[in-house]
């Protein structure tokens, strides 16, 4: 049994729990989803909605938020033979090396499909065509699902996916968005393959009220790979920066007393891999390949906005290093029981165990 499933958190999502379309297209405002929030004191939970964020938070509470906009990552491609695949792009920037990060799916009338390890056509040295006389070539395996590859493009990488990409999509959701559907109102540096989705419920409107309340705001950038939630696998490094004023105002502000409460797994893991040997947060950038458990703890961070994670996913180990198990299997047999949804378009949890 994975260590994930300690007692309390081994659950099963009916597939009905799962958000397939944004809240937009459900009759919604963005900040009109769901929110759980869940307090150390005593375990007790509180089901509210988004909206009522800012009187949730108290005045001198710093959200920290990850700037980093999706790109649209999915590319048609055929094999050398015709046969069609769908490419996902993991790494919007190359590594040291020169080469980026792929994932080889199956197409089909929905969205791409899975390739298991022993199904793929994947292999080094394969050249899968892609628009407007692209390639991408299979250089050798990082994981059984993602490969090193090379990239010759017609231009710049991110126009190119402007062009001819689409918003990566997984089974549950109803049909194919735009990407806008999946970039946060703090988006602003390109570079996530799929969306850091804990902010996604925020709005301009909702900001401003933060601030009117006296909650701060900062950013951190890290760009998200792939996912593919059918492999369960753990974090692989990404690129992220904390820069200087958020590291001081981190600092600051739990230095006078006032709660860091990060915006998705995705910032703890830039906070977390910018502490440094004395403790404190410095700035820095580069790859982290920073995985998060209980038994590392953390350092930089007091409370966590998050979504809904399945049973095997890795960050519910980064969970209980926040909120500790007791707390987290409580907000988790809450949202079950109250049909909260899961994935990228659906509620969320906000943890506060001080």
């Amino acid at each position: 049994m994975s260590a994930l499933l300690e007692p309390g958190l081994d659950f099963t999502v009916p597939p009905e729990l799962s958000a397939r379309a944004p809240a937009e297209a459900r009759g919604l405002g963005r900040d009109g989803v769901r929110m759980l929030v869940g307090r150390g004191a005593g375990l007790s939970t509180e089901h509210r909605e988004f909206a009522d964020l800012p009187e949730v938070l108290a005045p001198g509470d710093l959200l920290v938020v990850n700037n980093s906009a999706t790109l649209p990552a999915a590319l048609p491609g055929r094999l050398p033979d015709g046969t069609p695949v769908v490419l996902h792009l993991s790494s919007a920037r190359p590594d040291p090396r020169g080469a980026h990060l792929v994932e080889l799916r199956r197409p089909t009338a929905g969205a791409a499909e899975y390739y298991p390890p022993e199904a793929s056509p994947a292999r080094p040295g394969l050249r899968i065509t892609l628009p407007a006389g692209a390639s991408a070539e299979l250089a050798a395996p990082y994981t059984p699902r993602l490969w090193h590859a090379r990239l010759a493009l017609p231009g710049e990488l991110t126009a190119y996916l402007a062009r001819y990409g689409k918003a990566i999509r997984y089974g549950y959701v109803d049909r194919d968005w735009p990407i806008e559907a999946y970039r946060t109102v703090f988006a602003s540096e390109p570079g996530s393959s799929e969306m850091p989705s804990a902010a996604r419920p925020f709005t301009a409107e909702l900001v401003t009220r933060l601030v009117a309340r006296g909650v701060l705001l900062a950013p951190v950038t890290l760009h998200t790979g792939v996912a593919s939630p059918e492999a369960h696998e753990p974090p692989y490094p990404e690129r992220f920066e904390v820069s200087e004023p958020t590291a001081r105002l981190v600092e600051h502000v739990r230095a006078q007393g006032g709660r860091v409460i990060a915006v998705g797994t995705t910032v703890v893991r830039a906070l977390e891999s910018a502490v440094g040997p004395d403790g404190r947060l410095h700035a820095a950038a580069g790859w982290t390949d920073l995985v998060i458990t209980p038994e590392r703890g953390v350092h930089a961070v007091d409370g966590l906005l998050t979504g809904w994670h399945e049973p095997r996913a890795s960050h519910l180990l980064m969970l209980q290093a926040v909120a500790g198990h007791p707390l987290l299997a409580r907000c988790y047999q809450e949202a079950l029981s109250a049909r909260y949804l899961w994935h990228e378009f659906g509620d969320v949890n906000l943890l506060l165990p001080r």
